[in-house]
């Protein structure tokens, strides 16, 4: 059976921790396409405008490009309003053949925040959620989970958490470092690095922060 590993996220920027993150998550799976999907604007960002579209798009690709393990796609991007995760699986579980299995990866902290996804129940059903675990996490949070989820699911979730690198970047860190004038070589991919300052992107940052 095909794997494929859904990855969505306002990537703003895409960073090194995704990508060193995704790939040993697909390692562990056996997956052989990982699928970035820069997110239009998520519904838990709207207090935060994140950065154009096509810019983001265009990070993604340089941050993998030559990686044929890596696809970017831009279906997100392309919708109206609000993105849904369960409607981004249904889209994929359409036009890929029938009978991938679809893994969407999150972090630690999407998982403890899931009950208040959409349609959370039928996004757990509609694919593997596999959530990339640090050392010494735990997963007690779910129990909070069983008032929006049936305790199989529940335990699918635990089932599925993969302890992952403790990689201590975000992209906020990289937006700030931008703002102050900093460098953030080894943060980001070199090419991503010089579209950020060919861009003009996240100069602002510090002002905004201050207002």
């Amino acid at each position: 059976m095909a794997k494929v590993l859904l990855f969505g996220g306002s990537f703003d920027p895409i960073h090194l921790g995704h990508l060193i993150v995704s790939r040993h998550v697909a390692e562990r799976l056996g997956v052989r396409r990982v699928v970035l999907i820069p997110s239009g604007q998520p519904p838990h960002k709207l207090s935060r405008p994140v950065s154009p579209g096509p810019d983001r798009l265009r990070m993604c690709r340089l941050a993998v490009s030559g990686d044929p393990l890596f696809v970017v796609d831009e279906w997100e991007l392309t919708q109206q309003g609000p993105t849904y995760t369960l409607n981004t699986v249904r889209h994929f579980a359409s036009v890929l053949p029938s009978g991938t299995a679809l893994y969407w990866l999150i972090g630690m902290d999407s998982l403890l925040e899931l009950r208040t996804w959409w349609r959370v129940g039928e996004l757990v059903d509609a694919c593997t959620i596999v959530t990339a675990g640090r050392p010494g996490c735990t997963a007690e949070g779910l129990s909070g989970l069983l008032d929006v989820l049936t305790p199989a699911q529940v335990e699918k979730l635990r089932m599925n958490i993969l302890m992952t690198p403790l990689i201590e970047i975000s992209a906020t860190e990289i937006r700030e470092r931008v703002g102050r004038g900093q460098s953030i070589r080894y943060l980001v991919p070199d090419a991503v690095a010089a579209y950020i300052a060919e861009r003009g992107l996240y100069r602002d940052t510090q002002a905004d922060a201050a207002r």
